[in-house]
């Protein structure tokens, strides 16, 4: 089969015009082996091609990610590039999506177009018609991530005390671009809005495991396993999209290591996926810009402890439901923030074992909260608190946007 694929529709158009000067630059900052090994990866040699991918990846981890050079990170996606090509004129497409995956994951923006259009040609490759007879004989409602005839009563059993007995986060449905702005962005106030996405087509794709799957099942993506980032056992992996699925139908509610994908440029990486969604306006309500477009794939019990982020937020429940309590942003210090820096924006607030006596401030402190369902839309305004359960598997997207001005 090596034989059989031509390198001919493996074109790479920026890395051929761009690889001297590259390769100079790595040159410059003390990498000679490298550049060695890259000249052998350019004419097919996929030890040299895998042996510079782990020099640069060494460079990748030297140090904080903020202090890593730009140059490195071109350098891996070019490695990336040649390990996938070899891998593809053999016939090993998964082995080459992988490398393309990395490639997007870890490398710079200098070779993103390349990555992205080898992607797309060795997916085709690999899509040959493979449906599995399992697939086949399985009914379609057994393909669905969630079914219709979930029982709420006991979905709504596991929320923290006291949920849903203050005040509710209100829905509002036709909302315009200058009520959102003038009622809610302005003065810093939750909404949810009801009809905003309904010409998405995630809409309807993205509860069908078999579409999932054939647009990304083969596609490598960084999860996280465990309760949440703030406990030790937490711990990240990479896995295919197909590989991911499986664990989410195969991990309950009460799973102590569920697998989920969280913020992660998820959109950036898979183009089909992207494609599926739109961007709201009412992210480009006081003429900020978007900072960040991330997925939120996982199991039921899967939970976001209670944080703040820095920026506007409209969280989009595409498939599934998730409960979502809210704290005003002046709460800071009632709700017992972590004192390390890396974490100063976690409570140290449990909410699923609230223990009132070591957090008495806790006691009855107000918030807001609500259940988002499919096709809801929830405005989260910067620095809010707010802790998120997934009460089924869920799949949602957030969008973060600073307003003008703003850095």
């Amino acid at each position: 089969m090596s034989t059989a694929n031509s390198d001919n529709d493996l074109q790479t158009p920026i890395l051929d015009s761009e690889s001297a000067q590259l390769l100079q630059a790595v040159s410059q900052h003390g990498g000679y082996a490298y550049v060695s090994m890259a000249a052998r990866a350019a004419a097919g040699d996929l030890r040299a091609a895998e042996a510079a991918r782990e020099m640069a990846w060494e460079q990748l981890h030297s140090g904080p990610w903020h202090s890593v050079l730009p140059v490195w990170r071109d350098a891996y996606s070019m490695a990336c590039l040649h390990v996938a090509k070899v891998h593809a004129i053999a016939g090993e497409f998964s082995d080459a999506l992988r490398a393309l995956d990395m490639g997007l994951i870890m490398g710079g923006p200098l070779l993103k177009p390349d990555l992205h259009s080898l992607v797309a040609i060795v997916s085709a490759k690999a899509r040959a018609p493979r449906v599995s007879e399992k697939q086949q004989q399985c009914p379609k409602s057994d393909r669905r991530l969630v079914p219709d005839d979930l029982d709420s009563k006991e979905l709504l059993g596991v929320l923290p005390t006291k949920s849903l007995s203050c005040k509710m986060v209100l829905k509002r449905s036709g909302l315009s671009l200058e009520g959102f702005l003038r009622e809610y962005l302005l003065p810093g106030y939750p909404v949810i809005i009801s009809d905003g996405m309904g010409h998405w087509p995630a809409r309807t794709k993205w509860n069908d495991m078999d579409y999932l799957t054939r647009v990304a099942g083969d596609r490598t993506v960084p999860v996280e396993v465990g309760k949440n980032y703030l406990y030790p056992e937490w711990k990240q992996e990479l896995i295919t999209f197909s590989q991911f699925l499986e664990r989410i139908k195969a991990n309950g509610p009460s799973s102590t290591a569920p697998t989920y994908l969280a913020q992660h440029p998820l959109f950036d990486q898979i183009n089909e996926l992207r494609d599926d969604i739109c961007i709201p306006d009412y992210c480009f309500a006081g003429g900020g810009d978007l900072r960040s477009l991330n997925a939120w794939f996982g199991p039921a019990g899967t939970v976001t402890p209670l944080h703040h982020d820095p920026h506007h937020n409209v969280l989009a429940q595409v498939v599934g439901k998730k409960y979502i309590r809210l704290y005003l942003a002046s709460l800071s210090e009632e709700l017992y923030p972590y004192t390390e820096t890396m974490l100063c924006n976690s409570s140290q607030v449990d909410l699923d074992n609230l223990d009132e006596k070591e957090f008495p401030k806790m006691r009855d402190l107000e918030f807001l909260d609500c259940i988002l369902e499919e096709g809801d839309m929830l405005y989260i305004p910067p620095k809010w608190w707010h802790y998120v359960r997934s009460l089924t598997t869920s799949l949602s997207v957030s969008f973060w946007w600073s307003e003008y001005g703003s850095s």
